[in-house]
């Protein structure tokens, strides 16, 4: 009880110590957060270093697709509650369905490996629902479903390279198992984004 409680301890510690510094993007300081733990835990020899390493790649995957997942969902709600076109609030809809569920997994499997997760958007995709929620009418649809082509674009190449170059298999196999979700989310948004940049 005594060794979980430092544990604690010295994680918020380190959470607090990344808050210090000048940045506050949350991605960054669940990254440097993992670091520390890695650090922690790995005997300084070559082996050791081998296993940093996949641990950092790892690590930082899941930083950035819960980030990217949570971006899905809060983007989701607000696209959906002020959307005019049926195609962008039906994408909308799906998103909010969808990576609720993936974030949901995401986490048990963060919390399973002990990597910490950032609690907040990361200031790359606190930035794009800026840019999508400040627009209005048929401009924040277009907007969003220029964001979201983009974005699974991004998505389906980053989860494809974890479902390969993850050390952890529990974590290639969580990627490998939800590519197939945003090559659908790519092929939905790919179809209506042409009748939504013809909407006026």
């Amino acid at each position: 009880m005594k060794r979980s409680f430092i544990a604690l301890l010295s994680a918020a510690t380190m959470l607090f110590a990344a808050a210090s510094c000048n940045s506050n993007d949350s991605v960054k300081e669940a990254q440097k957060t993992n670091e520390a733990k890695a650090d922690s835990a790995t005997a300084d020899n070559a082996v050791g270093k081998a296993e940093e390493r996949g641990m950092d790649y790892d690590s930082e995957f899941l930083t950035k697709a819960a980030s990217g997942g949570m971006l899905e969902v809060e983007m989701g709600k607000q696209v959906l509650a002020r959307a005019i076109t049926p195609e962008a609030k039906k994408y909308a809809q799906q998103m909010v369905d969808d990576h609720t569920k993936g974030n949901a997994e995401l986490m048990a499997l963060a919390a399973k490996k002990n990597i910490t997760l950032p609690t907040t958007l990361g200031d790359e995709h606190a930035k794009v629902l800026k840019d999508v929620v400040e627009e209005k009418g048929v401009k924040m649809d277009q907007e969003y479903m220029k964001e979201m082509l983009k974005d699974h674009e991004e998505d389906v190449k980053e989860y494809t390279d974890a479902s390969i170059k993850a050390s952890d298999p529990d974590i290639k196999a969580f990627a490998a198992k939800t590519v197939p979700m945003l090559k659908m989310h790519l092929d939905m948004v790919t179809k209506m984004k042409v009748a939504v940049d013809a909407a006026k």
